[in-house]
């Protein structure tokens, strides 16, 4: 864990002549259902330049661009989001300008972190707790697990039913829990609640902090759009979650963060994945928590089946075609297999979205999410799944979410083909735009000076 000192001496050592950024591959998965940016540091801060916060840049190698993809977008999209398309595009093939947000671990020490991140001219994405409540007797700690060469991530998980070498293995009810241990440890008060982003005007970014074992993360780097859907999800204290399609875990990590579940299950049926997951939530999350959050390794199509109706609200950040990552992660003959995968992901899409409205109890919360622009994969997903379900309910979350973020998010609702989209402002709280066209979705466009995104969520309530 690093200190203010620290932080501020990384910082110093990190200095480097400002050279031209290229676009860089930020995933090496198929499918990708997150907004992190873990270890490719590409741009960071002298916290003692007193002159402004100028961003200093890492010469990367530079990636080809996947000319297909980027013919199939320009095709699609120009469509779909009308005159966001252009700037959106702008965005996407300018690495260089991608934001990242800075989200605080309220179970460490983060009083120092915070205030570094003000004085560089960072702030608060949501109103928050004074972060000077957010105090520790000094280091938290974890279960020094081991992580080894052909294990499972933990030396004491047990995973059910299913070979590692199954692309879609099966369990049963059980799961195994973070950082399972026989030896006690005594109960701990944590500071309340209290999700906190940072966010910046500019594309700066903090360095990433290495996994130590026996110590907790301090923040948690990742694009803020991806905090949305967890924000729609209106966790309370006490509810029972299920986090669908965990991996790498950000979410999970944030809905930690905004709430106190009596259980959060984090889903991942990839073994490869699973363990990234459990790192994650080994590198932020005390082992006192151990028996409130499980990981499960069940194929998320089926969960619904096996645990019909236990848990007040489900998580859905589905597997989808990654627009960012997608754009630099292959070449020209992988770009066209790419293509023809992603006509297949709506079904796999509506098959989770399904699960999760049978797991979740009457009255539940279910949310879906992916990180693309393609309609198919959001408004599409949504409607499709909802006829097979009368019983439950689209919820609008234009004003709710869209119109109160708009400061910082460029927002489109479902605009069909060829028609035009409608951006969110202040301005447009009234009924200009049917409840149809909102109950289905929201967007995150991705935009000059807001380049956060792409992100797609709709909120479904089931009926009591």
């Amino acid at each position: 864990m690093f200190s203010v000192t620290q932080l501020c001496r990384i910082w110093r050592k990190s200095s480097f002549k400002t050279k031209k950024l290229t676009p860089t591959r930020l995933w090496r998965c198929r499918w990708c259902n997150c907004h992190t940016d873990r270890d490719n540091v590409s741009q960071q801060l002298n916290p003692e330049d007193p002159r402004n916060n100028q961003v200093t840049k890492r010469h990367k190698k530079q990636r080809t661009l996947c000319q297909p993809v980027l013919d199939h977008f320009d095709q699609q999209y120009s469509e779909e989001l009308g005159d966001l398309w252009p700037y959106a595009r702008e965005v996407l093939l300018d690495p260089q300008s991608w934001q990242y947000g800075i989200m605080l671990n309220r179970f460490t020490a983060v009083t120092g972190i915070a205030q570094i991140l003000r004085a560089q001219g960072f702030s608060t994405l949501l109103p928050q707790t004074d972060v000077s409540v957010l105090h520790s007797n000094g280091p938290s700690t974890v279960l020094n697990s081991k992580y080894q060469e052909g294990k499972d991530t933990l030396s004491t998980l047990c995973i059910s039913k299913g070979s590692p070498g199954d692309p879609h293995p099966q369990s049963d009810n059980s799961s195994f829990a973070l950082g399972q241990d026989s030896q006690s440890e005594p109960a701990l008060s944590f500071p309340p609640p209290s999700l906190q982003c940072y966010i910046h005007p500019s594309p700066l970014r903090f360095p990433s902090q290495a996994h130590r074992p026996g110590q907790l993360k301090q923040y948690y780097l990742l694009n803020a759009a991806s905090l949305l859907p967890v924000l729609a999800l209106q966790v309370k204290d006490g509810e029972k979650v299920l986090d669908l399609c965990s991996a790498p875990g950000g979410k999970a990590l944030a809905i930690m963060q905004s709430a106190s579940p009596a259980l959060l299950c984090c889903n991942e049926p990839d073994l490869h994945r699973r363990d990234w997951l459990a790192k994650t939530l080994e590198s932020f999350l005390p082992h006192s928590l151990k028996s409130r959050v499980i990981v499960s390794a069940q194929d998320g199509r089926s969960f619904g089946q096996s645990e019909a109706g236990l848990y007040d609200k489900v998580l859905v950040d589905a597997p989808c075609s990654n627009d960012r990552s997608w754009l630099y992660s292959c070449n020209s003959q992988q770009g066209e297999q790419r293509l023809k995968e992603r006509a297949r992901l709506p079904s796999l899409q509506a098959q989770l979205l399904r699960s999760a409205l049978l797991a979740v109890c009457p009255g539940g919360t279910v949310v879906y999410s992916t990180c693309t622009l393609s309609s198919f994969e959001n408004f599409s997903v949504v409607e499709t799944v909802l006829k097979d379900f009368p019983e439950a309910e689209a919820e609008d979350l234009w004003e709710e979410i869209a119109i109160p973020l708009s400061k910082y998010f460029t927002f489109s609702s479902n605009p069909g083909h060829g028609q035009t989209t409608q951006e969110a402002t202040p301005k447009t709280q009234d009924a200009s735009v049917s409840f149809y066209r909102h109950r289905l979705g929201i967007l995150v466009v991705p935009q000059l000076g807001k380049s956060w995104g792409p992100m797609f969520l709709a909120r479904i309530r089931t009926r009591k």
